[in-house]
């Protein structure tokens, strides 16, 4: 089978010839550009520019000869934008390590830290010496929460704002004529599912608005006043997936939405609120992506969400990532009994908690294997780690582990 083939046999719930791998198709099964820099210089090959494509938290671009290496079926619909050099300007890693950043994105040194900016100017986000990635400090809607302002908002906070490849690229005079033009070519030149990171975040733009805590109070002691901005958040979302999927819809066979709905216990609000306040605009969401391509729709969702899996289902959803497989109630054996047929585990393949970056190489193989062995039966399982590759992760680690996931991720002949 061709990557593509591989990846959506998985997705339509039947056994291709290996289950099939991801690294790096969206911005939580990739790497920290420190913890890659060291990944090719222990594969042994030769130097080149460690692009870091998310500057939030410091993820690189993973080169096509470590793709190869690792047999990826997967490739993010970013990696057909921002091909040349004047798309990047020098930077460098926390440990020393010299990468390029995103021009539009390149971080300023202020007071003992590095601070990424809004264009309007207001600091967005802070990473102080010794860090490792960005942490959000501005919230627009800490204490006035102006629902007219809400297009505006959305662009003066740091995950909204801080933009991925193709970022701005695409949002000039012609924008969506480029996206398409690039995902078009992206598409001609690669075998592998191509990942369209949309967005979508329904219950994380709260926080990314309103900082985690005063949404989740607004949802618990006003939920009529919270119905009200998902409502006309929902409509801007909709409205964004008309453009996104005009243009890229006929390039892509996965289209990614985003919501942490987890926590390390269990789901951040109850099932009842997420039945009442969010099921229904994501079913909206998803259902309309379907409509308007021939796609599958992703969420990213870390946490322990057992209790919301059967209405994410109801919802249409048809895999989800990380598999957080250290959280209450995601354990992996249950979880593939439960809903194995009905979704597909993008994820859970190696727990980067506790294994990935402490045990040794062979016990790294033999935790893929179980995993393999659990969740791969009668396809409907994606290979990746438990989100991303940290920058304390060795790198004979991430080998042991992608050589496991490849090892033991064939099927019996048909």
């Amino acid at each position: 089978m061709i990557p593509r083939e591989r990846v959506l046999t998985a997705l339509n719930h039947r056994e291709p010839d290996r289950v099939p791998i991801d690294f790096g198709g969206h911005r939580s099964s990739g790497i920290a550009a420190i913890a890659y820099a060291k990944l090719r210089k222990h594969l042994g090959y030769p130097e080149k520019p460690i692009r870091v494509y998310d500057p939030i938290q410091q993820l690189a671009i993973i080169d096509e000869d470590v793709l190869e290496r690792f047999h990826v079926d997967t490739i993010e619909l970013g990696r057909g934008f921002a091909q040349e050099d004047e798309h990047w300007a020098d930077w460098v890693l926390p440990d020393g390590t010299p990468c390029q950043m995103p021009a539009w994105a390149l971080p300023e040194r202020q007071d003992r830290q590095w601070v990424l900016r809004a264009p309007s100017g207001r600091i967005l986000a802070r990473m102080p010496d010794g860090a490792l990635y960005f942490e959000q400090c501005y919230w627009p809607y800490l204490e006035n929460d102006d629902f007219a302002r809400l297009p505006e908002a959305l662009g003066e906070n740091m995950w909204c704002t801080i933009q991925s490849p193709p970022g701005p690229l695409v949002a000039t005079r012609n924008g969506r004529h480029v996206l398409a033009e690039g995902a078009q070519k992206l598409r001609q030149r690669t075998d592998r599912a191509v990942i369209g990171l949309f967005g979508g975040n329904l219950l994380e733009v709260g926080q990314f608005l309103y900082r985690n805590d005063n949404f989740l109070m607004l949802l618990a002691a006003n939920p009529k006043r919270a119905d009200e901005f998902l409502e006309r958040l929902v409509e801007i979302h909709l409205a964004n997936l008309e453009q996104y999927l005009e243009d890229a819809g006929p390039y892509i066979d996965v289209i990614a939405f985003g919501d942490d709905l987890g926590s390390q216990n269990g789901p951040q609000i109850s099932p009842k609120t997420y039945e009442e306040l969010f099921k229904p605009r994501h079913a909206r969401m998803w259902r309309r992506a379907k409509e308007l391509a021939d796609v599958k729709v992703m969420l990213h969702c870390c946490g322990g969400i057992r209790p919301l899996v059967a209405h994410l289902i109801e919802a249409g959803l048809d895999t989800t990532n990380p598999v957080q497989i250290t959280c209450k109630g995601m354990n992996s054996r249950e979880l593939k009994a439960e809903f194995g047929r009905k979704m597909t585990w993008w994820g859970g393949g190696c727990d980067t908690r506790f294994v990935l970056s402490k045990a040794t190489p062979e016990e790294i193989r033999q935790h893929v294997r179980e995993q393999m062995e659990i969740l791969k039966p009668g396809g409907g399982f994606i290979f990746q780690q438990v989100h991303n590759v940290l920058a304390d992760v060795p790198p004979q680690n991430v080998v042991a582990m992608f050589d496991a996931a490849y090892e033991f991720g064939a099927y019996p002949p048909q």
